[in-house]
C-alpha cells in the first residue's frame, strides 16, 4: 500500500554499472517507500518474451537499445515508481533526457573490483562473455563513468554497507532538502 508521506516524492531512478546492486536496492527502497519497483532490463525481457543476451544475438547492441529507450519512455511516464536502469541506459541521450527531467536520478558507484565480484558468474550479462570480464568492465565504467554523473542528482558508493542501509541512505539523501 503506497504510504502518503512520499506520495509528493518524483520518481527515483537507479544508473550504474552491472553489479551495482540497482535491483536489489532498488526493492529495498521501493518497500520503503511504499511503492512499485521495476527493473528495465526485466521489462525488456517481460515485453518481448526474450533474454537479453538472445536480443543481443539476433539484434545486436543497437537493437537492444532501441528497445531500450521505448520502455524507458514508457516508464519514466509513470508515477510512484522506483526503477533500476539496465548499465547502458545512459550511452543514449534520449534515455538521459527522460531520466534527468522525470525524475530524481541515484548514481550507485561500485568499484570495477565490487563489480567483477558481484558478475562474475552471470551469463546473463552479454557483454561480459569476453577473455577479459575485468578490463570490459573498466574499460565500461571509463566510457559510462561521466555518463552516470551527468544524468545523477544524487551520487552513492555501494561499498558502504547492504542493500537495505543503502536504500535509507538514497532515502535520506532524497529527503534532505539541498543547500544552495
Amino acid at each position: 500500500m503506497p504510504s502518503k508521506e512520499f506520495d509528493s516524492l518524483p520518481n527515483i531512478y537507479l544508473v550504474g554499472p552491472m553489479g551495482a546492486g540497482k535491483t536489489t536496492v532498488g526493492r529495498h527502497l521501493a518497500e520503503l517507500l511504499g511503492r512499485e519497483f521495476l527493473d528495465s532490463d526485466h521489462e525488456i525481457e517481460r515485453r518481448t518474451g526474450a533474454t537479453i543476451p538472445w536480443i543481443f544475438e539476433k539484434e545486436g547492441e543497437l537493437g537492444f537499445r532501441g528497445r531500450e529507450t521505448n520502455v524507458l519512455d514508457d516508464l519514466t511516464s509513470r508515477h510512484h515508481l522506483v526503477l533500476a536502469t539496465g548499465g547502458g541506459a545512459v550511452t543514449q541521450a534520449a534515455n538521459r533526457n527522460y531520466l534527468k527531467t522525470r525524475g530524481v536520478v541515484i548514481y550507485l558507484f561500485t568499484p570495477v573490483e565490487l563489480q567483477l565480484q558481484r558478475t562474475y558468474r552471470d551469463k546473463n550479462r552479454p557483454l561480459l562473455q569476453v577473455e577479459n570480464p575485468e578490463q570490459r568492465l573498466r574499460d565500461l565504467l571509463n566510457t559510462r563513468d561521466p555518463l552516470y554523473r551527468e544524468v545523477a542528482h544524487h551520487i552513492i558508493e555501494t561499498n558502504q554497507g547492504a542493500a537495505r542501509d543503502l536504500a535509507q541512505q538514497i532515502l535520506r539523501v532524497i529527503l534532505t532538502p539541498q543547500l544552495h
